[in-house]
């Protein structure tokens, strides 16, 4: 029987998962999860270590093997995805340094970034699409590491997240454009290694070599070694494919780029507020917080994001001793939209000197209060991104909702609700770990036209809530007058942050 089945990983912010497809039906066979416990640390520290990774994608892999039983040998492909930037940091003996990796809500790098933005900013958005930020790898590294670190040798190799999956499976070091590009690390006009970009985080001797070739996404860069098949009980030489970053393989999934009705937003409910579209060359280039070159020459991913989305509502759910996000949502929705007058500011893993905090706090705000005004603002700022897209020249026309928070209804029907228009959502929060697997089959040559719709994740449509569209498109228009007002206040506390 010729193998029929596709494995795609992915590593979020917060679990790695691993799903099984069969490549003809796209029907899901076999699921696993598990999650990645991360260290916080004091000045805004988030680090995971190697051997939680390690054990997570051992376990996961085992348990798919598992559940797939005899049909294990019919294993074709496996491709990777994972969040973008963080820093994952190999030395000599190409392990982790210090035995842990660095995620990408990461905020010890705050002051270095705006320090960065202020003297390179613009030139850097020119070249490659993006100002600096706290997540990126090359600024973490200098932070962290030092800008020595390569030349004194502490640092031999970096890697992104699916990459360094990749390198475990294989033994390979390679990396593709989306994630590369969305570090602000490759030039938006040639979709090269920038070397400008290496010298402005001034890590001395740190170039292209330390990332390994630039690999498109569905080519094959290795096979699962014999080691790591054992551990994994998956047959040894099955192909890894290259995959990209999360979010593009999550619009792979719900083939966001080709769908009718003109250029598609999606909005990722995750660990951060992702909101994008892949949309043609625009020139001059949009004031947007990123510009991707994600190998394509006729287009590009903009993007508008903040660090954190869901985390905020994860946050609260800790602070009220409340079992999950669910939970804040069902006590979010006990209070009327507005909260009473109480606004949330929802940034908890910062970012760009901005902070978290509550506005209009009074002794009569009770807990419900608190909750409904996180939420509201989550799915607030979701909007106000998606309308910086829109005003961009993108002619956003239509919004899919994905990432864990597209499960609960109640999130994405407030959404849609401050958009003025329906959403679709896919409530399968496996849509990466689906477009892994969609570039494993791309690298056996199972093209768009030989698997159609089949191996796409569902979708279905929520409508807003008509009978309050006056009350939400003033909430609205009240949170970004909110938004704009507090910029000043954010820039005042980080300058003076210590």
């Amino acid at each position: 029987m010729k193998p029929n089945i596709l494995i795609g990983i992915d590593m979020g912010s917060s679990s790695l998962k691993a799903l099984a497809l069969e490549a003809g039906s796209g029907r899901s066979i076999a699921l696993s999860r598990m999650p990645l416990p991360h260290d916080r640390l004091p000045g805004g520290g988030c680090e995971v270590s190697a051997t939680a990774i390690r054990a997570a994608l051992t376990r996961v892999l085992r348990d798919v093997a598992h559940q797939l039983g005899e049909r294990v040998a019919e294993v074709r492909a496996i491709g990777c995805t994972g969040h973008g930037a963080g820093l994952y940091a190999l030395d000599v003996r190409n392990e982790l340094v210090g035995g842990r990796a660095v995620a990408s809500t990461d905020q010890r790098a705050d002051a270095r970034a705006r320090s960065l933005s202020l003297g390179h900013g613009e030139a850097l958005f020119a070249d490659v699409g993006c100002r600096p930020w706290p997540g990126q790898p090359t600024v973490i590294a200098a932070e962290l590491l030092g800008i020595d670190a390569v030349q004194r040798g502490a640092v031999h190799r970096l890697l992104f997240a699916k990459d360094y999956l990749g390198f475990l499976l294989t033994g390979e070091i390679a990396t593709d454009a989306s994630d590369a590009s969305t570090a602000g690390l490759v030039s938006i006009a040639t979709g090269t290694w920038s070397q400008a970009a290496f010298d402005a985080s001034g890590i001395a001797d740190l170039g292209p070599h330390a990332f390994g070739p630039l690999v498109p996404s569905g080519e094959v860069i290795g096979r699962l070694r014999p080691s790591e098949a054992a551990l994994c009980s998956l047959p040894a030489g099955i192909p890894v494919a290259m995959g990209a970053i999360d979010l593009l393989a999550s619009m792979t999934a719900i083939c966001a780029e080709r769908r009718e009705g003109g250029v598609r937003a999606v909005s990722v409910f995750g660990t951060w507020c992702v909101n994008a579209v892949i949309g043609p060359v625009i020139e001059p280039k949009p004031d947007v917080a990123a510009v991707v070159n994600f190998g394509r020459e006729d287009k590009r991913l903009y993007m508008e994001n903040s660090p954190s989305s869901m985390a905020n509502i994860a946050w609260l759910a800790g602070v009220l001793g409340l079992p999950d996000s669910r939970a804040v949502v069902d006590l979010a929705m006990s209070v009327p939209l507005g909260a009473g007058g109480l606004r949330f500011l929802p940034f908890v893993n910062g970012g760009g000197g901005v902070t978290a905090g509550f506005v209009g706090l009074k002794s009569h705000h009770t807990r419900g209060d608190m909750a409904r005004a996180v939420v509201d603002a989550v799915a607030a700022l979701h909007a106000r991104h998606t309308a910086r897209l829109a005003a961009c020249g993108l002619h956003v026309s239509a919004s899919t909702v994905l990432g864990g928070g597209a499960s609960d209804t109640r999130l994405v029907r407030l959404l849609a609700s401050f958009l003025g228009h329906p959403v679709e959502r896919c409530a399968d929060d496996e849509t990466g770990a689906r477009g892994a697997a969609i570039y494993a089959a791309m690298s056996q040559g199972i093209d768009h036209a030989e698997r159609g719709s089949a191996l796409l994740a569902p979708c279905d449509t929520v409508e807003p809530d008509g009978a309050q569209a006056r009350a939400h498109a003033d909430f609205n228009a009240g949170f970004n007058e909110l938004i704009d007002t507090m910029s000043p206040v954010f820039s005042h506390l980080a300058g003076g942050a210590k």
